[in-house]
């Protein structure tokens, strides 16, 4: 009951961030999810013996989401980031004693910006883009998947996708993914997307559930190599933030050329 309540809850959050909010608040918000997202990722190296500074990661996540809002200057977008990521490898610099592992500390340091921090920024730049209905598709047709896969393996579940990293992932279940996600698309798509031919919706539809299994399970590999079961327990029944998005991570990018480029 816990994990349906806390579920419905973050649904109805995120409708009424993603349609509601005004530019600023919704800004706000992708900046304190990025921040949550990287501190749990210090938290995932950490239970690896890597020692990275958290508030120093938190708030590069931060400034490279703020960034967002210089997308409209690539240069001065990639300025804030690169700027970002250069405080963050000397804070690295600063803080090793002379151990082996200056690599993987200043990998640590940084990849939170990259991996979290970028994607969250896309999200804010497809909103702005584009508008609520097509951020809100995205978010739908991986919810939707996410949901098919999760039912679809419960039923008829027997071959297992990635037994390594996530066992209880299943061939079976990824198809229904994939065939959920992409009608959700292409129907979903026909109101807010009516510009995308269908064949090019379901593509893209397709190609978002793929990437979202790889991001699923790109967040697992993470979690399994530390030991840890979930990114952490912000979310009760559901884990932490990076449980919720590491889907939406992966597919973010890839929406976002794709919306660019239609738009020309």
């Amino acid at each position: 009951m816990t994990r349906v309540l806390s579920g419905a809850a973050l649904v109805v959050l995120a409708i009424a961030a993603v349609w509601f909010a005004p530019d600023a608040v919704f800004l706000g918000l992708a900046i304190v999810l990025a921040a949550a997202g990287a501190g749990e990722l210090v938290t995932i190296a950490k239970a690896r013996g890597i020692a990275v500074p958290r508030g120093a990661v938190e708030l590069g996540a931060a400034v490279t989401v703020g960034a967002a809002a210089s997308l409209a200057s690539p240069v001065a977008f990639a300025a804030i980031v690169l700027s970002a990521f250069v405080a963050l490898a000397l804070l690295s610099l600063a803080s090793w004693r002379a151990g082996s592992d200056a690599l993987a500390v200043a990998a640590a340091s940084i990849f939170p910006s990259i991996y979290v921090a970028l994607p969250i920024a896309l999200l804010v730049a497809i909103r702005s883009a584009a508008g609520p209905a097509a951020l809100f598709l995205l978010m739908l047709t991986v919810m939707i998947s996410d949901t098919a896969q999760y039912y679809t393996g419960r039923a008829f579940g027997k071959r297992p996708l990635a037994p390594a990293i996530s066992p209880k992932k299943t061939i079976e279940g990824a198809i229904g993914g994939f065939v959920f996600g992409a009608l959700t698309m292409a129907i979903a798509g026909a109101w807010w997307l009516p510009a995308m031919a269908p064949a090019v919706r379901v593509l893209v539809g397709v190609a978002i559930v793929a990437l979202g299994i790889a991001g699923d399970l790109f967040e697992s590999m993470l979690k399994r190599s530390a030991g840890i079961k979930d990114s952490s327990g912000l979310i009760p029944g559901h884990g932490g933030v990076l449980d919720r998005i590491d889907a939406l991570l992966f597919a973010a990018p890839l929406y976002y050329i794709v919306l660019a480029a239609s738009s020309q």
